[in-house]
């Protein structure tokens, strides 16, 4: 990066302005960031209109910081407070906190939802979003909750309710699956401070697993101990028609993925987590008594996660039958490992929307699945409050 013939010169160029005559090093200004002559920055307000600016030091100013900043290393990503990069001056508050990745903001841009996460990288990306909703609320959630397709209506009954759209958080695409709303929430339900994803990230959007199951671990980090997934699902057990509402008892991770792969992030979880009681039995037994004090119908069986966006072909049913699955999604299975090696509790419930292929003949659609979520999603909602309440008096 530094050009050993560079002048020592300390002029400070503007590459979008300016025509530098001497052969540059690169480094970033925060977004919103104004530089005047004497090269100081003089606005930090977010304008999402205003893009980032490379910026051109000949090699003496390079190795001077600006004032109040100290050099903490150099690499490809500059960051706050780490050891590549800019070091975050005192007393100013990171509301995006772009310094650590700024590439996830940079205006007419999207992030590279393809990069491997690899759970070591993982507590330096929660810092960044755990700042970005701070700045929005101080809310401390005891639990967090996970809507599904067509299950987002539960949203509207939040009190006190902060939205923010997955696309205004550092590195977070927007949804893209019809039926995802794509916000995290947060307020108060049955008088209990919850999260609330509106919709999720999938693997077949695109993402990669670290970047799938980084709003459940967001969850843990906002201060939920308790998460509840939820989800559309397809019938695979002949005996669970639509309609059906499921408590996940255990999965099937047939994704051929896994957030936990790479180096170990040893803060937040341990390098080989035992998954035996993933879903906890304790909440599922808070689940299936909330929905008999709800008068709603609940079975429990076994959820198959894999890949999609394709559903499934009538021998992929009959095999995931053979195997003990008795419903099958795109979804959850990689959350609930991400949780559970995290130190969260674990529940969910499947909302089945349809039988799975080759059962009736008929072709599937996602029409259906969202038809089904919005007859049965009130159902859901009923329990998911019962749960909620019997939670905070217990």
């Amino acid at each position: 990066m530094v050009d050993s013939g560079a002048t020592p010169t300390g002029n400070l160029v503007d590459n979008l302005v300016d025509h530098p005559q001497i052969r540059p090093v690169s480094f970033v200004l925060p977004e919103a960031a104004v530089r005047t002559e004497e090269t100081e920055i003089t606005s930090r307000a977010f304008d999402p209109d205003r893009s980032l600016r490379a910026l051109h030091y000949p090699l003496a100013a390079a190795s001077q910081p600006p004032p109040g900043v100290g050099l903490a290393g150099r690499d490809r990503h500059p960051g706050v407070d780490t050891s590549a990069g800019l070091t975050k001056p005192a007393g100013l508050l990171a509301v995006y906190p772009l310094d650590a990745y700024v590439e996830a903001r940079m205006s007419g841009s999207q992030p590279d939802v393809r990069t491997p996460i690899p759970p070591d990288e993982q507590p330096a990306r929660l810092t960044a979003l755990e700042a970005a909703v701070r700045a929005r609320s101080d809310l401390v959630p005891q639990v967090g909750l996970v809507l599904g397709s067509g299950l987002g209506g539960l949203a509207d009954e939040l009190v006190d309710r902060v939205s923010i759209p997955f696309s205004e958080m550092p590195g977070w695409p927007a949804a893209t699956a019809p039926g995802h709303v794509g916000r995290l929430l947060l307020g108060s339900l049955e008088g209990a401070p919850v999260v609330m994803l509106q919709g999720r990230l999938h693997l077949y959007e695109g993402n990669d697993a670290g970047l799938v199951v980084q709003p459940v671990l967001l969850m843990g980090r906002l201060g939920a101990r308790v998460v509840v997934l939820t989800n559309a699902a397809g019938g695979v057990n002949p005996s669970f028609g639509p309609g059906s509402l499921m408590v996940i008892a255990d999965h099937l991770n047939l994704t051929g993925h896994t957030p936990l792969l790479g180096a170990n992030a040893d803060a937040l979880g341990p390098r080989f987590p035992d998954l035996t009681d993933v879903w906890t039995p304790d909440l599922q037994r808070a689940l299936h008594r909330a929905g008999e004090t709800e008068g709603v119908e609940l079975s429990t069986g076994v959820y198959a996660g894999l890949l999609g966006p394709s559903y499934e072909t009538p021998a992929e049913v009959r095999m995931l039958r053979t195997l003990g699955a008795d419903a099958v999604g795109m979804s959850t299975v990689l959350e609930a490992i991400a949780a559970r090696w995290a130190g969260l509790k674990v529940c969910g419930i499947s909302l089945i929307t349809n039988a799975g292929a080759g059962y009736t003949g008929v072709p599937l659609t996602h029409e259906e699945v969202l038809a089904a979520g919005a007859e049965a999603g009130p159902r859901l909602a009923r329990v998911i409050r019962r749960f909620i309440r019997d939670l905070g008096e217990s």
